[in-house]
């Protein structure tokens, strides 16, 4: 009868679940005292499970079912982060679908909306989860805005603002005219093919003298963020005026930048003091194009002398650095466009147009008259938003931030060894980041989230309030105060995950269902973290601020980060590039146990991980191979007995029980370290070598320990359990026969497997005697017999193998052997390390083996010299592509060892 998969893993999962396996309380029969935590990133609401989920979770399973095996109270904590920006694009775009926008509805409409949306269709990721067969606490399922969180994070804020270490003000954020305020984290840069337009700055009549000696072509070019400049030029074009009459005699500098529409902002140009090109321009003005309005042109040392021609624009309230210098030298901080984008009355005719829509109109305005010195084609770097990938804008707004000074502990705790990395290279991006952390900007222009618990009173006083709706002002006892309007941004509360979801802040809310008095105590810190690299900075590290700072303890002890998933060329995967791997559909076409045991193979720490079907073939042929194996067993009994009552006697059994031990120690150990792709591979080589390809074959000589493999095999399905829950769980109950629908025990909460001491001395014996069948199969492969049974061959060695030449026979298909102490003549003959083999000649024609060898050793030969040829010629190594001259170096080494190998078999037959 077929594994039929899909079958068995809906029903099993379905069980498991039910019977509250996947609870802290599961094992309790194995129970050990200790405890083990992990947490699951909270994916978002809005998501839907995909290749990189499916290595995270699959990980964190692992590691969850294996101390559940091992007797640890074990809790994996499942949840959802209510994603602000993605759930109110969500719900915004399906209410505009009706024609309807939030704001007919209002505030408290909208999120009714959306929760609504939250309990129909959100969380659809959390039932593709239990496709890949996780096991996390789904009964302790958190929201972060479920009441609980939704205390703990107004805990937090409060905590924070009372210590000072949560301040608002005007600052320069990055604007997304879409979704409001983003923190650094949340803009993505990419490389933008776009114009670099050299604008014309014509110098005030009063500020002209006599610059000849600047005179002539000069390089233009941009320094940082700032578009710079620039030289002076007498323009003979009368299309140059700007404001005062015959413009065209007078001098200009010219500045360049990306953003022409931000020229409307400029109050200064920016030259260095110590550049004897423009000492005499310092303290003189331009005036804007089109504009007429004067600015001054100052000095700062920020300026790069040596980059373009060392004079740039300064608009400080639409440039990260312009912002610092506009502090610098008081300049005025003018805004040209509102929080959605659109022009204002500083851009005279172009108000009202969005600013990106503007750009092109106000370019060829500026050409028209004669304002433009020439437009190139340039590559720089633009940031999107994150989420919705509209073109991100420096953009000076009153917002709410979070010090830099709450990373300091944190920072101090790492490095005194408090957590590790894995990899460890990634402390120093974590430090790297931490020590160059900015004020984090927390306030989110959404209704969707954690409204900010800051009240402001008609009375004129400010408080922020652990309760969600005040009854009164602290100060003047009226009830006339408002909200603060804005939400917290997201990461804020799952910044808290490792200690909100264990009761702190909580208040009451949700205790003893969700959570449990004694949880901080007994799962705080997590014991580790498994994620993905790519959220350290986004979620990892303000963990670790958060929460240091909140109970003065790291959260975590070993923080796992593992690489991305990319598809089999080392690409990344997109939807543009169409090589995205939909896990749900590998599920469906392979397994899921496949699925999570080809990630787990191909995840070695530190190295993208490269999927493929070809990799996913690997582990079916695998699952095949241990279904068969089973099926071989079981035509030979209908049950076994577990491990630990069957005591193993015959030295077949011996053997494979060493091995398995083995096995055990090295999983166990590679587990501990995290080392889960070595983790996999020792099961796989056990299972598909040793115990399928040698122990299956040497029982068919000795079906005596049929019975004895048969629990050794019941024993390795517990240690595959936590890389393929299903298959294990079913070849177990079937190896038993027993049925885990009919109320037998998971093999999720038996024990898993300990290393006993492993038995060298029966391990060498049957080394050597697969030595001797491998020996006597190449002897007889030289003579054309590789799959013909033979009357006799001869093993000499120095070790009696007797009592196991029945193995011998059977496998390398030999009547009879016959063990000797000197070379026998007249034989082809096969060395190895510890035996040599003989086969008898006679009645055999060798003419035709030894046609077919020397033809293979001439035309080797010939090979070996036309490579070697190559190889020493200089010009042809001289102008050779190293990809070529790699093939043809390994192309040499092959055919040089299959030289080797056919003149080894001539000398076998007396040929050379």
């Amino acid at each position: 009868m077929a594994y039929e998969a899909g079958q068995i893993e809906s029903k099993y999962y379905k069980i498991w679940e039910e019977r509250g396996h996947f609870e802290t309380d599961a094992n309790a029969d194995i129970a050990n005292g200790k405890s083990f935590c992990i947490m699951m990133p909270p994916p978002n609401v809005t998501g839907v499970l995909h290749i990189g989920h499916a290595l995270t979770f699959t990980l964190q399973d692992i590691m969850t079912r294996y101390k559940r095996m091992d007797g640890y109270k074990t809790l994996w904590q499942p949840g959802l982060d209510h994603a602000g920006i993605a759930t109110q694009n969500v719900v915004e775009k399906q209410l505009l679908a009706q024609g309807i926008k939030k704001e007919e509805l209002g505030r408290e409409k909208f999120l009714e909306r959306v929760w609504e949306w939250k309990e129909k269709s959100g969380g659809q990721i959390v039932y593709q989860m239990r496709r890949l067969g996780i096991s996390p606490a789904w009964s302790r399922e958190r929201f972060t805005m479920d009441e609980g969180l939704k205390n703990a994070v107004r805990e937090a804020f409060c905590n924070l603002y009372e210590a000072g270490l949560i301040v608002r003000g005007n600052y320069m954020v990055n604007w997304c005219t879409h979704d409001g305020a983003l923190s650094d984290v949340e803009v993505e840069h990419k490389a933008n093919k776009g114009k670099l337009y050299h604008l014309r700055y014509f110098l005030c009549e009063n500020s002209s003298s006599n610059h000849s000696q600047i005179g002539g072509e000069a390089d233009l070019g941009v320094a940082q963020n700032f578009a710079g400049a620039d030289r002076i030029n007498n323009s003979s074009s009368e299309q140059n005026s700007s404001s005062a009459k015959d413009a065209s005699k007078r001098p200009y500098i010219v500045v360049a930048t990306t953003r022409p529409e931000t020229y409307f902002g400029d109050t200064a140009v920016m030259v260095n003091p110590n550049d004897e090109r423009y000492k005499d321009l310092i303290g003189k003005f331009v005036e804007l194009p089109l504009l007429g309005r004067k600015i001054k042109i100052i000095a700062d040392e920020h300026v790069d002398m040596s980059f373009g021609t060392g004079c740039v624009k300064v608009t400080p309230a639409h440039d990260t650095n312009d912002y610092e210098v506009g502090n610098r030298h008081n300049l005025e901080f003018i805004t040209i466009f509102d929080e959605k984008g659109i022009l204002n009355e500083h851009c005279g005719e172009f108000k009202g147009l969005e600013r990106l829509e503007a750009r092109d109109k106000i370019a060829g305005k500026l050409e028209s008259k004669g304002f433009v010195e020439k437009i190139e084609d340039y590559e720089n770097q633009v940031g999107y938003c994150y989420r919705c990938k509209n073109v991100v804008e420096p953009y000076i707004s009153k917002q709410w931030f979070v010090k830099s000074e709450i990373a300091k502990d944190a920072i101090e705790r790492v490095n005194k060894g408090q957590s590790e990395f894995y990899p460890s290279h990634w402390i120093n991006s974590f430090n790297a980041w931490m020590r160059e952390l900015k004020d984090w900007c927390i306030s989110r222009q959404l209704w969707w989230g954690h409204q900010i618990p800051v009240f402001y009173c008609e009375c004129g006083h400010e408080w922020a309030d652990r309760a969600e709706k005040p009854s009164k002002c602290p100060k003047c006892g009226g009830d006339k105060f408002t909200q603060d309007p804005d939400v917290l941004d997201t990461w804020f509360s799952s910044g808290l995950w490792p200690i909100s979801t264990l009761g702190w802040g909580n208040g009451d809310a949700l205790k003893n269902s969700k959570w449990f008095e004694s949880d901080l105590k007994e799962f705080y810190p997590n014991s580790m973290l498994i994620t993905g690299f790519d959220i350290l900075f986004f979620w990892v590290a303000r963990m670790m601020f958060q929460s240091s700072q909140a109970v003065g303890e790291l959260p975590f002890k070993d923080i796992y980060l593992h690489a991305l998933v990319k598809d089999k060329d080392g690409k990344k995967m997109s939807k543009s590039s169409g090589n995205v791997v939909d896990p749900l559909e590998k599920i469906d076409e392979f397994s899921a146990d496949i699925l999570r045991f080809t990630l787990t193979m191909l995840c070695v720490q530190g190295r993208d991980i490269r999927m493929s079907d070809e990799a996913m073939v690997i582990s079916r042929n695998f699952t095949n191979k241990i279904y068969n194996a089973s099926r071989f067993l079981l035509m030979n009994a209908s049950s076994f007995a577990n491990l630990e009552q069957s005591e193993v006697k015959t030295p077949l059994g011996a053997y494979l029980l060493s091995r398995f031990n083995a096995c055990v120690a090295e999983v166990r150990k590679n587990i501990d370290e995290y080392r889960f792709n070595d983790a996999a591979s020792a099961i796989y080589r056990f299972l598909w070598n040793e115990f399928c390809d040698w122990g299956i074959e040497l029982s068919k000589a000795d079906k005596s320990a049929v019975a004895e493999l048969g629990s050794i095999f019941k024993e390795s399905m517990k240690l595959l359990h936590p890389f393929m829950p299903f298959i294990s769980e079913h070849l177990w109950h079937e190896m038993s026969g027993t049925s885990l629908e009919s109320g037998a025990k998971s093999v999720m909460i038996m024990r898993y497997p300990v290393a006993e001491k492993q038995n060298e001395s029966i391990e060498k014996l049957f080394n050597l005697v697969i030595e001797s069948i491998v020996s006597i199969r190449r002897a007889k492969a030289v003579v054309d017999l590789g799959n013909a049974k033979i009357a006799k061959a001869f093993l000499r060695g120095d070790t009696d193998l007797s009592e196991f030449s029945h193995f011998i026979k059977l496998l390398a298909k030999c009547e009879n052997v016959e063990f000797i102490s000197e070379i026998k003549a007249g034989c082809v003959r096969d060395v190895s390390q510890n035996v040599e083999s003989f086969i008898e000649l006679a009645g055999i024609d060798t003419a035709p083996i030894l046609k077919r060898l020397n033809a293979q050793k001439i035309k080797l030969e010939k090979e070996i010299a036309k490579l070697s040829a190559m190889l020493n010629n200089e010009k042809f190594v001289a102008n050779a592509p190293e990809s070529v001259l790699k093939t043809n170096q390994e192309s040499l080494a092959t055919a040089k060892d299959k030289f080797e190998k056919v003149c080894s078999e001539l000398r076998n037959l007396g040929e050379i």
